[in-house]
C-alpha cells in the first residue's frame, strides 16, 4: 500500500496545474492557428480553389467531432489524464506527418487525426481542471485555462508571419511550420509523470463499472435533458460560426485586397486582442455569473462580425477584427467552464464531450459554407451576417435554456 501511494503522482497547486494544463491548450491552439495561415498557402501553392480549401477545415472538424464524443467517453471510463495525453500525442504526430504531404488527399486524411487529438482533449482539459478546483474560482480557472488558446495563436500568428513566406529551398515555409507542431509530442511525456488524475473521478469508483451505453444514455435523463439541448445548441452555434470566420480570415483578408504577408500581419494584430477578452471573462464569471458572460459576450461577437464583414477601409477592418476576437475567445472561455458544470462527476465528460461533437459538426459546416457561397459569388459581407444570426440563436439558447451555475459545488 505504502508502495502504491509513493507511486502516485502528487496533487498539483492551482497554478501548477493551470500551467501543465494550460500549457497543452496552447499547443492546441497553435496548431489550429497554424492551419488558417496553411490553407492560405496552399491556395497558392497548390493551386486550391475556395471549395478545397473550406474542406480542409471541415475535415479538421470531423476529426475533432468524431474525437470529442470518443474521448469524452472513454475519459469517463479511464480517467482524464491518460486520455489527455494520448490525445496530445495523436494530434502533434499527425500534424508532424502532414508535413511531408504532397496531395491534398494525404494532407486531408492526417488533418482527421489531427482534428480527433484536437477534439478529444480539449472537453477532457476542461473537466481535468473543473474538477480539481474549489467551487468559488472553478470558472475564473477554466477561463483562464482556456486564455492559453490566445497564446498558442499569438506563436501560431508570429511562426506564420516569419516562417510560411520565407524560402526555406527546397522545403516550402508551411512544411517547416507544420513540423514545430509536432513539439507537444515531447511535452505529453512531462504530463505522464506530473498530472494527477481528477480528484473526483479517482473516488468514483462506480463510474468505471458504468457501460458507455449507460452514460450516453444518463446524459440525456429527464435530469439532464434540458442541459444537454441547452449545450448542443450553444456549442453548434459558437463552433459553427467560429471555424466560418476565423480560419478564413487570413483568406478574406487576401480577398479585401491585402497580400498574404500583410494579411498575416493584420491577423497577428486581432489574435492579441484575444488577451483582454479573456481576462475580462474570468474576472466577470465569477462577479455577474455563466449566463451573463456567455449572453454578452456573443452578442459582442455578432455586431463585431457583422461589421468586420461589411468593412471596406484597412481601419475598419483591423478594430472590428480586434473586437471579434475580444469577445468572440471570452465567451469560449465562458463556454468551457459552463459545460462540465451541467453534469456530474460519472458522466461529466461524456456529456461534454458529446457537446463538444455536436459543436464540432458546426464546425465541419462553417468552413464549407464559406467556400462555397465565395465560389458561387456571394460578398463576405452577406457570409458574416448568417455567422450573426447562428451566433443569436446560441444566445437565445443561453437565455431561455440555460441554469446559473455560479459557484456550485460538483457533484
Amino acid at each position: 500500500m505504502t508502495e502504491q501511494k509513493q507511486q502516485q503522482p502528487q496533487p498539483l497547486s492551482r497554478n501548477k496545474l493551470l500551467g501543465v494544463a494550460g500549457v497543452g491548450w496552447m499547443f492546441d491552439a497553435m496548431d489550429v492557428g497554424i492551419l488558417s495561415f496553411v490553407i492560405a498557402a496552399l491556395a497558392v501553392d497548390w493551386g486550391l480553389n475556395s471549395t478545397q480549401m473550406g474542406w480542409i477545415g471541415s475535415i479538421n472538424s470531423i476529426g475533432m467531432a468524431v474525437g470529442a464524443l470518443l474521448f469524452g467517453v472513454l475519459a469517463d471510463k479511464v480517467g482524464r489524464k491518460q486520455i489527455f495525453m494520448w490525445t496530445l500525442i495523436i494530434f502533434s504526430v499527425a500534424s508532424g506527418l502532414s508535413a511531408f504531404t504532397t496531395t491534398l488527399t494525404a494532407f486531408l486524411l492526417l488533418r482527421f487525426f489531427v482534428g480527433m487529438g484536437l477534439g478529444g482533449e480539449l472537453p477532457v482539459a476542461s473537466t481535468l481542471v473543473s474538477e480539481s478546483v474549489k467551487a468559488e474560482e472553478r470558472g475564473r480557472v477554466v477561463v483562464l485555462l482556456e486564455s492559453f488558446w490566445a497564446g498558442g495563436w499569438l506563436i501560431a500568428a508570429v511562426i506564420s508571419y516569419f516562417v510560411i513566406p520565407a524560402d526555406f529551398w527546397p522545403i516550402e515555409g508551411w512544411r517547416v511550420a507544420l513540423l514545430l507542431t509536432a513539439l507537444p509530442a515531447f511535452y505529453a511525456i512531462y504530463i505522464r509523470m506530473k498530472l494527477p488524475d481528477s480528484p473526483q473521478f479517482v473516488v468514483k469508483a462506480e463510474s468505471k463499472k458504468r457501460s458507455v451505453f449507460q452514460n450516453i444514455a444518463e446524459v440525456w435523463h429527464k435530469k439532464y435533458a434540458r442541459n444537454t439541448l441547452m449545450l448542443w445548441i450553444l456549442w453548434f452555434a459558437v463552433v459553427f460560426s467560429y471555424y466560418g470566420m476565423f480560419l478564413w480570415l487570413p483568406s478574406v483578408m487576401v480577398g479585401k485586397g491585402f497580400d498574404l504577408i500583410s494579411s498575416f500581419k493584420y491577423v497577428l494584430i486581432m489574435t492579441l486582442a484575444q488577451l483582454p477578452g479573456y481576462f475580462t471573462a474570468a474576472w466577470f464569471i465569477e462577479k455577474f455569473g455563466r449566463k451573463f458572460v456567455l449572453v454578452t459576450y456573443l452578442l459582442g461577437t455578432a455586431a463585431s462580425a457583422f461589421v468586420f464583414g461589411g468593412a471596406e477601409t484597412a481601419t475598419t477592418l483591423l478594430i472590428s477584427g480586434m473586437f471579434l476576437s475580444f469577445f468572440n475567445l471570452g465567451a469560449w472561455g465562458a463556454l468551457y467552464a459552463y459545460t462540465p458544470e451541467q453534469y456530474p462527476a460519472i458522466v461529466r465528460g461524456t456529456g461534454a464531450g458529446m457537446a463538444a461533437a455536436v459543436g464540432r459538426v458546426g464546425g465541419i459546416f462553417g468552413p464549407l459554407l464559406v467556400g462555397s457561397l465565395l465560389a458561387k459569388g456571394y460578398d463576405i459581407s452577406y457570409i458574416f451576417t448568417i455567422f450573426c444570426g447562428a451566433i443569436i440563436i446560441g444566445v437565445l439558447g443561453v437565455i431561455f435554456l440555460g441554469k446559473e451555475t455560479k459557484q456550485t459545488e460538483l457533484q
